[in-house]
């Protein structure tokens, strides 16, 4: 039995994230890679990071700060909040919220993540940055209001 996947998908790594950033496939969808390079992220796996960015973005140049980040950033939980695959299937949005920790302080992101297909293949390619009011629900999944959760 194998460990569960740090993508917070609820199935055992082996099964979820793990054949993607082994490289036996790709991910099927904008959500599953999304997952997976959380995964990536998780298991300070920069080489797969760097893979599945959009050619365009030459990524390789971001290894270095990857690496570096991986000493003081731990992954704590991935709330994915809304897939999006519209039109042509050519192009796909996920919205997530991630908590982390960074030098033992604790802080999250909340990122619209785009994500275009390439030869039957997703890469990330950019993401912006959802507003979240003091009295909106909190992008983490609690529940909560923002200003009584993670605002």
């Amino acid at each position: 039995m194998s460990d569960p996947c740090p993508c917070c998908s609820g199935s055992e790594y082996s099964l979820c994230c793990q054949p993607w950033l082994d490289g036996v496939a790709f991910p099927p969808s904008p959500e599953a890679l999304m997952r997976s390079r959380y995964t990536a992220y998780a298991r300070q796996d920069a080489g797969y990071l760097i893979d599945t960015w959009h050619p365009s973005c030459d990524a390789e140049r971001f290894r270095t700060s990857l690496e570096q980040s991986f000493a003081v950033t731990k992954w704590l939980s991935l709330h994915i909040i809304i897939t999006e695959v519209p039109g042509d299937n050519s192009e796909g949005f996920v919205t997530f919220c991630a908590r982390f920790s960074e030098n033992q302080q604790e802080s999250f992101i909340h990122e619209r993540s785009r994500f275009l297909r390439l030869e039957q293949r997703w890469y990330y390619i950019d993401g912006t940055y959802p507003e979240t009011g003091r009295n909106d629900r909190c992008p983490c999944g609690s529940g909560k209001k923002f200003k009584k959760c993670c605002g």
